[in-house]
C-alpha cells in the first residue's frame, strides 16, 4: 500500500477543520497509508522584511526537507504549479506510485515554500488559481487526494 505524506507548515487548531480532515484520512485509508507532519511555523516580527521572511523559509524549509521519506515522488504545493484536471492529477499520482510507492506533499507557512524546498521537488502542484487559507488548503488537499485514488480504483466517486 502506498505511503503518502503531507508535510504542513502549522496545525490545525479548529474542530471543524480537524473533523472535515479527519473524515478524509478515514476514507484515504482504504487506499493509502496516509500520514500527516506537522511543522512549526516561523514567526516573523516584520511580515514586510523580505531577509526575515527569507530567513523562516529557509528555516521551514530545511524542517520540511527533513521530514520527506526516503525515495518519495515529492510534490510542492505552490501558486506557480501546475494545475491539473482530476483525471490528469489521478494518473500522476498513479505514476508516483508504480515508480516510488511513497508520495509527499509539502505545504509551506502563508509565505508559501522556500526555494530549496521547490527545487527538490519533482513536481509543482496548484490546486486553483484562487488564494485559499492553508488549514482550507490542507482539507482540499486531502480531498482531492481521495478522488483521485478514488478515481485509480475505478470507483464513482468522480462525477
Amino acid at each position: 500500500m502506498t505511503q503518502v505524506t503531507l508535510i504542513c507548515v502549522g496545525s490545525l487548531k479548529e474542530s471543524y477543520w480537524q473533523q472535515a480532515l479527519a473524515e478524509y484520512e478515514k476514507r484515504l485509508a482504504g487506499f493509502c497509508r496516509f500520514r500527516i507532519e506537522e511543522l512549526k511555523e516561523e514567526r516573523i516580527a516584520d511580515e514586510y522584511n523580505a531577509a526575515e521572511v527569507a530567513q523562516a523559509l529557509r528555516m521551514e524549509g530545511e524542517r520540511i526537507l527533513s521530514r520527506i521519506p526516503p525515495q518519495s515522488f515529492r510534490i510542492a504545493l505552490c501558486v506557480e504549479g501546475k494545475t491539473y484536471d482530476s483525471p490528469a492529477l489521478a494518473a500522476l499520482l498513479q505514476k508516483a506510485e508504480d515508480t516510488c510507492g511513497k508520495i509527499a506533499l509539502c505545504i509551506g507557512s502563508s509565505h508559501g515554500l522556500s526555494p530549496e524546498v521547490k527545487a527538490a521537488c519533482d513536481c509543482r502542484l496548484s490546486l486553483s488559481a484562487l488564494t485559499f487559507p492553508h488549514r482550507l488548503t490542507r482539507v482540499l488537499l486531502a480531498e482531492v487526494l481521495y478522488r483521485c485514488f478514488a478515481i485509480n480504483a475505478g470507483r464513482n466517486y468522480h462525477k
